[in-house]
């Protein structure tokens, strides 16, 4: 009887620690859990931003406005546009 009784104590020792060891686990798989979902909600708000960003700097009146000031370019008008007229070339392989 008396072995009996040690056995069934240190079988709920065991499984005491087991549940503690568990418990311990499972808290931190949660904490992790819950940094990965902030990291994601923050991936997420840097993507947004930078998808804003882009669209912002690749707007045509941007374009136009750094074209015009800092390269000093000018805009195309009939009239300093010069057309050039090229002969008739042959076909590449035809006879001569």
């Amino acid at each position: 009887m008396g072995r009996i009784i040690v056995l069934t104590a240190g079988l709920l020792m065991l499984s005491a620690i087991s549940l503690v060891t568990s418990r311990y686990q499972a808290r931190e798989l949660f904490v992790e859990l819950e940094r990965s979902n902030a990291q994601s909600r923050e991936l997420d708000v840097d993507w947004r931003r930078l998808q804003i960003e882009r669209a912002d700097l690749a707007r045509n009146a941007r374009v136009d406005q750094l074209a015009t000031n800092q390269l000093k370019m000018i805009p195309i008008v009939p009239d300093r546009t010069i057309y050039l007229n090229l002969p008739d070339m042959p076909a590449e392989g035809a006879a001569q």
